[in-house]
């Protein structure tokens, strides 16, 4: 897990903060910590197999066309030859 410092946070906001995670019960460190996660991971977040699967669906694709979206080469890599 990473550290952050944030330095020269205005005293109002450093205030609106406390008060902010006592209401809820928190401490200023967690509130933050629960702010900045809604903030940069928000709750509407659609993830990459969920879009392809609804183009998928817009463009009809069969079941089986589908599984292709599924199936993984899980074979080793090989090194590509530039000569």
């Amino acid at each position: 897990m990473a550290v952050l410092t944030v330095r020269n946070v205005p005293d109002e906001v450093h205030r609106a903060l406390r008060v902010r995670a006592a209401r809820r019960g928190r401490s200023t460190e967690a509130e933050v910590r629960v702010i900045l996660e809604e903030a940069v991971l928000p709750e509407g977040r659609v993830g990459l197999g969920s879009l392809l699967t609804a183009i998928g669906r817009r463009i009809k694709l069969t079941d089986d066309e589908m599984a292709d979206f599924v199936r993984r080469d899980n074979s080793p890599g090989r090194p590509i030859d530039l000569e």
